[in-house]
């Protein structure tokens, strides 16, 4: 049997605990219609493994790792050309997956699993759902709601256009090499959100200055964008970022809008 060395660099944390595999692909909702599933960074093909039994879902891989992709390509036939070699941040996902809907799914590794959700809001339009394994800390930090220590950007950028579930945690000694953390699995489901009441780039632009100086209230975050027509007595102004809902987010940046 071929080995696959884990490397650093990548991230790689191989998944050996076939059960988790099972929870992670029994998470995807079974398709009326048969359709692409993109898994992000398989490795040896734990997941991989369960998502081929699907009869609903045409798996597709994308890896990084040439070593792993060979692998593949000796232990997965079923795969056929649809192992891609390829970094998923860099591509065009419309170009590779087409213009139709597909799903992505994923042990992702640490050090680049914020990056792969923001480049799922790229083409939110095209993915309807995720389930994938982060950072512990980071999937609870996608899924918390306002008033917490936690909630910050990502949370309302993902929360704005997606719903989210914490599934379950998973313990250290299930991978090869074991992380220092524990990891979470989570679960997106596009909601019905088209588009956001306001200008979504300057929505985006919003969060992010105001969660740059959490500690502050929206009047003193938000200082460098604010302008002659803006009422900051109104009480938005005066909570802080962590306090504020997505709805809320979007009526600050129609405040904030020189546009309107």
């Amino acid at each position: 049997m071929m080995y696959v060395k884990p490397k650093k660099h990548l991230g790689q944390h191989f998944l050996k605990d076939e059960s988790v595999c099972v929870r992670m692909v029994e998470a995807i909702p079974e398709q009326k219609d048969m359709l692409p599933v993109l898994e992000v960074g398989p490795g040896t093909g734990a997941l991989t493994k369960y998502l081929l039994k699907r009869k609903d879902l045409e798996t597709h891989v994308i890896e990084l790792d040439e070593e792993s992709v060979v692998y593949l390509k000796k232990y997965y036939e079923a795969l056929g050309d649809r192992i891609y070699a390829m970094d998923f941040l860099k591509i065009d996902l419309e170009k590779l997956m087409g213009k139709g809907s597909f799903i992505v799914a994923g042990n992702f590794p640490y050090n680049i699993s914020s990056q792969i959700l923001f480049k799922v809001l790229d083409y939110k339009d095209q993915i309807p759902f995720v389930v994938g394994m982060f950072q512990r800390e980071v999937a609870q930090r996608i899924a918390e709601k306002p008033g917490t220590k936690q909630y910050g950007i990502i949370s309302v950028l993902i929360q704005a256009y997606y719903d989210i579930d914490y599934l379950f945690t998973v313990n250290e000694d299930v991978f090869d090499p074991p992380p220092k953390v524990k990891s979470g699995v989570i679960q997106l489901t596009r909601n019905k959100v088209l588009k956001l009441d306001c200008n979504e780039k300057l929505f985006k632009q919003v969060v992010k200055t105001s969660f740059n100086q959490r500690r502050k209230t929206i009047r003193n975050s938000v200082k460098s964008m604010l302008h002659d027509a803006v009422d900051t007595s109104a009480e938005i102004f005066s909570e802080r970022p962590e306090q504020l809902s997505v709805e809320e987010f979007i009526q600050l940046t129609n405040l904030l809008d020189v546009s309107n």
